[in-house]
């Protein structure tokens, strides 16, 4: 399947610059397409907010890459215990490196969840 996985040019002042354009808030990109995402801080992450992610499943997706705000973060047990029961991957970090990170994985293939708390 051909990939067309957007790239993050930038991020901050609260938003991201994906493949040329503007995302106010943070950000959900799930099989290569991006969404906005209701999670404004880490506080607000839910199973529910990673729903896209679980609805995809193993077929579109072999780890979430979370970018869990300005500070690196330990997500929710819960999160932590669901991912791994769908049999999904975890990676998290601080959005920062998160972003750069995502960029880089794409180009090699990865297929991947990406959940970015805006900074």
């Amino acid at each position: 399947m051909a990939r067309d996985a957007p790239s993050i040019d930038a991020y901050g002042d609260g938003g991201f610059r994906l493949s040329g354009e503007w995302h106010a808030g943070s950000l959900l990109i799930v099989a290569d397409q991006a969404q906005a995402w209701p999670v404004a801080a880490f506080a607000d992450l839910t199973l529910e907010s990673l729903g896209p992610v679980f609805a995809a499943g193993r077929a579109e997706v072999e780890f979430l890459l979370l970018g869990v705000g300005a500070r690196n973060a330990q997500p929710p047990r819960a999160i932590r215990e669901a991912l791994l029961g769908a049999g999904l991957g975890l990676e998290f970090m601080d959005t920062p490196s998160a972003a750069k990170l995502y960029n880089v994985l794409t180009s090699e293939g990865r297929r991947l969840a990406c959940a970015l708390i805006a900074v």
